[in-house]
This record gives C-alpha cells, sequence and structure tokens, in this order.
C-alpha cells in the first residue's frame, strides 16, 4: 500500500493535469508542479482559496475573471463553491489555456480539485458552453447582492435534509436571518441605501460561513443560511458572530451614526422531518426573536 501511495504522489506531481485539495476552511492543502505554476505558488505556500484568487487577479495570472468589481464577483463565486459533492466547469487562465476543471467534496469539506487542459476544442463549441454556464449561474445568484437566491437556498436546503435521511443522521441546521426595521430604513434613507444595506449584510455573513455551508437571500431583507453536520450549538455559535459582525457595520457614507441589525431564527433537523417542516421551524424561531425585541438570535428545538 506505501508503494501504491508513492507512486500515485509520484504520478500526481508529474501529471500535466492541474491538481488541487483543499481543506474545509478553503485552504489549500497540496497542489502538484502543473497547477502551482499555472496559479504563481511557491512549493510551500498553503493560502486560503480566496486569498489566491485576489493575489493572482491583481498580478494578471491565473484564472481569468471578468469583473469591475472583484469582490462582489468573490462573495457570488463562494456563495456556490464547494456546495455540492460535485460540481464541473470550464474556465481560461491568463497564459491563454482553458481548463475543465471539477470540484469533487468529501463529506467533511475536504475538496479535490482536478483540471484538464481542453484548448483545442473548437471556440465556437466553448462559446457555447460559457453561455450556458453564465445561464446557470444567473439562475442561482442574487442580482443585487451576488449571494445565492431562493431557489438555489430551498434546493440546498432540500438537498441537505435527503442527504441526512440517507446517511441515517440528523446534524443539520437551518436558519433564517431578517434584517430589522428596514422598511424604516428606506423611507428614511431611500431606497438606494437600503439597496446598500443589504449588499452589506451580504458581505459580512458570506466570509463568516463555512465552505460547505450555503447562504443567499430568499425574499426582501430575508436570508436563510444552511448549516450541514452543524449540531444546535455549533451553529448558535455562527449565527452570533453573524450578529456581532452586523451590529458594528456602518455602511450609509452620508450618514456616518447609522447602523442596523438583524434577528435570527435557528432550528436543528429532526429525525424523519422535511425540508418544509425545517424551514417552518426556523422560520417560527425568526418570528419569536421578533417579538421579543429583534436583534438576537432564537431556537426552537
Amino acid at each position: 500500500m506505501t508503494k501504491i501511495s508513492e507512486r500515485l504522489a509520484g504520478l500526481s506531481e508529474e501529471s500535466a493535469v492541474l491538481i488541487a485539495l483543499y481543506d474545509q476552511d478553503d485552504r489549500l492543502r497540496y497542489a502538484n508542479a502543473a497547477f502551482r505554476s499555472t496559479y504563481a505558488l511557491e512549493a510551500e505556500e498553503t493560502p486560503l482559496w480566496a486569498d489566491l484568487m485576489r493575489r493572482n487577479t491583481k498580478a494578471g495570472k491565473g484564472t481569468i475573471i471578468k469583473t469591475a468589481d472583484f469582490e462582489t464577483w468573490l462573495v457570488s463565486a463562494q456563495s456556490r463553491r464547494g456546495k455540492l459533492p460535485f460540481r464541473a466547469f470550464e474556465t481560461d487562465v491568463a497564459d491563454g489555456r482553458w481548463f475543465w476543471m471539477t470540484e469533487t467534496v468529501q463529506g467533511d469539506g475536504w475538496m479535490l480539485c482536478i483540471a484538464s487542459d481542453i484548448t483545442p476544442m473548437k471556440t465556437s463549441e466553448r462559446d457555447l458552453r460559457q453561455d450556458r454556464d453564465f445561464a446557470l449561474r444567473a439562475s442561482q445568484t442574487d442580482e443585487l447582492t451576488s449571494v445565492s437566491n431562493r431557489r438555489f437556498m430551498m434546493a440546498a436546503l432540500e438537498s441537505m435534509v435527503a442527504r441526512q435521511a440517507l446517511a441515517q443522521s440528523v446534524s443539520g441546521c437551518a436558519c433564517i436571518m431578517d434584517l430589522d426595521y428596514f422598511k424604516r430604513i428606506n423611507d428614511v434613507y431611500g431606497h438606494q441605501a437600503g439597496d446598500g444595506v443589504l449588499i452589506d449584510f451580504a458581505r459580512r455573513v458570506q466570509p463568516l460561513v463555512r465552505r460547505r455551508d450555503s447562504f443567499g437571500r430568499i425574499g426582501g431583507e430575508e436570508f436563510m443560511l444552511i448549516l450541514p453536520d452543524t449540531t444546535l450549538g455549533q451553529g448558535e455559535l455562527i449565527v452570533d458572530r453573524i450578529l456581532m459582525a452586523v451590529r458594528g457595520a456602518r455602511p450609509i457614507r452620508s450618514a456616518p451614526t447609522f447602523s442596523y441589525t438583524c434577528s435570527a431564527g435557528l432550528a436543528e433537523l429532526h429525525p424523519g422531518e422535511t425540508a418544509r417542516e425545517l424551514y417552518a421551524r426556523a422560520d417560527e424561531a425568526l418570528y419569536h426573536a421578533k417579538q421579543s425585541g429583534r436583534d438576537r438570535l432564537k431556537i426552537v428545538a
């Protein structure tokens, strides 16, 4: 077995195929020579994926990211990255090559990325596939905040419930969050400022959730967070960090003293429960948070 492992390691290092392994925090733990060369990495570097993308974009290396606002792109990308057991897509890099990339995610959040060079394929076919990928991405993304939309989030909730049923495990939570007094924000500061608050909220929350979690806007000022393989206590800690981060926000430049808060309802998946039932209990918990004074988390067991 040791010889096989050594042989596999040697072949991986020599392969022209790009191979990378990320841990549950989206930190790079292994990259073969082809991957390191493409993404301008030294042998011992282990950056977070977001930091690697940010650094390479500034240097004009690695993946070509066509956007006028990198941070908005990053929020959108992170809202989809690592949420499915398997995902495949195409991407181009700064040296002119075109890759078919796959992401395989284990239950504990570790992810294997493999990319094969498909540059020789016809450009016309490539453009058609890229248009298809853009359309799919748009159908899953909230246009204002760039995080996942309601369609994606409800599918993720159904997926978590289905996976837990197959694994005969009930570890998992759903949280619904609602910005407090949002109508008042629109009335006093205007709808453009209100949109800015929604964007600010999304950008503050996304870095605080784990890669295997799903976070998105499900309507108006309401957002949902799905926490697979998470106990109620662990979920409570995550949501408490979110509420604390939001309290410190000052997103309206014309009103530097303005601040806002959010309320949250958290529920843990029960044995045999449907996605609709879990959602309803999280929504009930949110109602209790609103009724008891807002700016707090309530839990329905």
